[in-house]
């Protein structure tokens, strides 16, 4: 009875440490979650603005631009996926990977071959231990991106959709992230950023409203040439920061479950304690009662 006592007390101690890393890491996530979100719905009017410069011209401007264009002389597509650089976020990267997979099984469906970038260490572990290669990777902050990595991943993939095929050229290029929706929801989306779609158009003129005239300088292929790249760059970095939201998010629900479960535990392990005391109590008690009546007995 001592032995069992003895292990529930280490289990207790043991789980007892692991709640305070559990409350704390919440309470981490809980103090930057307000400021990544922050971050998310700052970068909201900037996005809006820059994409309705982008829509301007594109609908204005009669030109074929490499950013806007298919690509018929390659099939490779690269996918790039977003997860955390640490763990202890529930389902957070799984989730990101999950999706991230079900995309690459159907564009090898249809033929293509898929060339993989990874963001964040749970990627760039979940696909090395599988032998995948990758063509980029980046890693670092992932709760807090900064805008030099977007510009950095931004680069490498306008280079590799800009390259000939033979250098590697790729003709598609997806992104898998997590949405930020709410505090307790979380959502894995996958968009297509190359060729380019821009997802705001230009406001329709309403009733007898003229449609605008617009002029370009120095021309409409200078302008698309300064204004795609950085629209990619914000779409990126843009997704960063709902990656980074979510992360937290994710991460503070399940460290304020764990600390739940572990409060359970410590509980459980209470009980179980208590109980083997008092057996081992009865069982001194009967065994001085045993002795005093063969004593008694033999007198």
């Amino acid at each position: 009875m001592a032995g069992q006592q003895r292990v529930f007390r280490e289990r207790i101690r043991a789980t007892e440490s692991l709640k305070k890393i559990f409350r704390a890491m919440e309470l981490i996530a809980a103090s930057r979650i307000g400021k990544a979100r922050d971050h998310v719905r700052a970068s909201v009017p900037s996005a809006q603005a820059l994409t309705r410069a982008v829509s301007a011209v594109a609908t204005h401007a009669d030109i074929d631009h490499p950013l806007t264009s298919e690509r018929t002389d390659t099939n490779r597509v690269a996918v790039v996926v977003v997860t955390s650089d640490r763990g202890m976020a529930g389902a957070y990267s799984a989730n990101a990977i999950r999706e991230a997979e079900h995309l690459v099984a159907n564009c090898m469906e249809a033929g293509k071959e898929v060339r993989l970038y990874a963001v964040g260490r749970r990627a760039i572990s979940y696909y090395s231990f599988r032998d995948r290669i990758l063509d980029g990777h980046w890693s670092g902050d992932s709760d807090r991106p900064s805008v030099e990595l977007a510009h950095e991943i931004a680069d490498t993939l306008l280079r590799a959709f800009l390259a000939k095929p033979e250098d590697g050229g790729v003709g598609e290029l997806h992104i898998v992230f997590t949405q930020f929706e709410t505090m307790v929801t979380q959502t894995p989306r996958v968009i297509r950023m190359l060729p380019l779609e821009v997802v705001e158009g230009v406001e329709e003129p309403r009733g007898d409203e003229a449609m605008p005239l617009y002029d370009f300088e120095p021309s409409p292929e200078a302008v698309l040439d300064a204004l795609l790249p950085r629209y990619v760059r914000n779409r990126i970095f843009a997704c960063l920061l709902q990656a980074a939201a979510s992360e937290l998010a994710a991460r503070q629900s399940a460290m304020h479950t764990a600390t739940k479960n572990a409060e359970d535990l410590v509980r459980s392990f209470t009980r179980r304690a208590n109980a083997a005391r008092q057996a081992e109590i009865t069982q001194e008690i009967s065994e001085i009662v045993s002795g005093s009546d063969a004593l008694a007995a033999k007198t």
